[in-house]
Protein backbone atom coordinates (compact mmCIF):
# COMPACT_ATOMS: atom_id res chain seq x y z
CA UNK A 1 0.00 0.00 0.00
CA UNK A 2 1.06 3.30 -0.92
CA UNK A 3 0.62 6.61 0.56
CA UNK A 4 -2.46 7.49 -1.47
CA UNK A 5 -4.05 4.54 -1.39
CA UNK A 6 -3.68 5.01 2.65
CA UNK A 7 -5.27 8.16 2.17
CA UNK A 8 -7.95 6.81 0.06
CA UNK A 9 -9.24 4.07 2.17
CA UNK A 10 -8.98 6.44 5.41
CA UNK A 11 -11.41 8.78 3.31
CA UNK A 12 -13.68 5.56 2.33
CA UNK A 13 -13.96 4.74 5.81
CA UNK A 14 -14.39 7.84 7.26
CA UNK A 15 -16.76 10.04 4.95
CA UNK A 16 -17.15 12.52 7.59
CA UNK A 17 -14.10 13.93 7.16
CA UNK A 18 -12.61 15.66 3.54
CA UNK A 19 -9.67 13.67 2.05
CA UNK A 20 -7.83 17.15 2.21
CA UNK A 21 -8.87 16.29 6.27
CA UNK A 22 -7.20 12.54 5.91
CA UNK A 23 -4.30 13.53 3.84
CA UNK A 24 -3.38 16.66 6.90
CA UNK A 25 -3.52 13.62 9.78
CA UNK A 26 -1.48 10.95 7.61
CA UNK A 27 1.31 13.89 7.10
CA UNK A 28 0.74 15.13 10.46
CA UNK A 29 1.65 11.25 11.60
CA UNK A 30 4.32 10.64 9.36
CA UNK A 31 5.89 14.02 9.85
CA UNK A 32 5.86 13.10 13.73
CA UNK A 33 7.53 9.86 14.01
CA UNK A 34 9.84 11.22 11.71
CA UNK A 35 10.95 13.85 13.99
CA UNK A 36 10.78 12.35 17.23
CA UNK A 37 13.46 9.51 15.17
CA UNK A 38 15.67 12.34 13.75
CA UNK A 39 15.42 13.63 17.64
CA UNK A 40 17.40 10.43 18.51
CA UNK A 41 13.92 9.23 20.02
CA UNK A 42 11.83 6.16 20.08
CA UNK A 43 8.18 5.86 18.52
CA UNK A 44 5.87 2.89 19.65
CA UNK A 45 2.56 2.13 18.59
CA UNK A 46 0.97 -0.62 20.95
CA UNK A 47 -0.08 -3.80 18.94
CA UNK A 48 1.75 -2.60 15.68
CA UNK A 49 5.36 -1.94 16.69
CA UNK A 50 8.30 0.65 17.40
CA UNK A 51 10.34 2.55 15.20
CA UNK A 52 13.54 3.45 16.63
CA UNK A 53 17.55 4.40 14.88
CA UNK A 54 20.28 1.95 14.91
CA UNK A 55 23.84 3.88 14.42
CA UNK A 56 25.92 2.05 11.83
CA UNK A 57 29.45 2.37 12.07
CA UNK A 58 32.11 3.47 10.02
CA UNK A 59 33.12 1.44 6.98
CA UNK A 60 34.75 0.65 3.66
CA UNK A 61 32.30 -0.46 0.96
CA UNK A 62 32.92 -0.79 -2.62
CA UNK A 63 31.15 0.61 -5.86
CA UNK A 64 29.50 -2.22 -7.59
CA UNK A 65 30.13 -0.80 -10.53
CA UNK A 66 33.71 -0.45 -10.63
CA UNK A 67 34.72 -2.46 -7.99
CA UNK A 68 36.48 0.31 -6.11
CA UNK A 69 37.29 0.85 -2.62
CA UNK A 70 34.56 3.82 -1.12
CA UNK A 71 34.77 5.25 2.63
CA UNK A 72 30.80 5.27 3.82
CA UNK A 73 30.82 7.44 6.87
CA UNK A 74 28.98 6.59 9.90
CA UNK A 75 25.08 7.04 9.90
CA UNK A 76 21.73 6.66 11.84
CA UNK A 77 19.76 4.21 10.43
CA UNK A 78 15.44 3.72 10.86
CA UNK A 79 14.71 0.41 12.27
CA UNK A 80 11.69 -1.10 12.73
CA UNK A 81 10.40 -3.65 15.61
CA UNK A 82 7.12 -5.51 14.77
CA UNK A 83 5.16 -5.83 17.83
CA UNK A 84 3.88 -9.16 19.26
CA UNK A 85 0.03 -8.81 17.98
CA UNK A 86 1.46 -8.12 14.70
CA UNK A 87 3.91 -10.84 14.52
CA UNK A 88 1.32 -13.26 15.68
CA UNK A 89 -1.46 -12.13 13.13
CA UNK A 90 1.27 -12.42 10.83
CA UNK A 91 2.25 -15.71 11.39
CA UNK A 92 -1.58 -17.73 11.44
Amino acid sequence: MIRSELVNRLTEENPELSQRDVEAIVTTFFDQITDRLAANGRVELRGFGAFSTRQRDERTGRNPRTGETVDVTAKRVPYFKPGKEMRQRLNV
